[in-house]
């Protein structure tokens, strides 16, 4: 299945969650913010839901700094 990353064309595994995906990028959850096909996901809801094929998804990863 492919999906848009970050503008990209990523090859994922089908049946996987937002969750499953940010933990697979082994990236911390409480660092990021997701945008799912142009619509901001919650966090609470990543669990339950499935990326489909011809997704867009934008990660922002917070870095902190100083």
């Amino acid at each position: 299945m492919q999906i848009v990353l970050n503008g990209e064309k990523k090859e994922i595994s089908e049946n996987i969650s937002l969750k499953q995906l940010i933990d697979k990028l082994e990236l911390k959850q409480e660092r990021v913010a997701l945008e799912l096909n142009k619509t901001v996901a919650r966090r609470k809801d990543w669990a339950e839901i499935m990326l489909k094929d011809g997704d867009q998804l934008e990660i922002v990863h917070f870095v902190g700094g100083g």
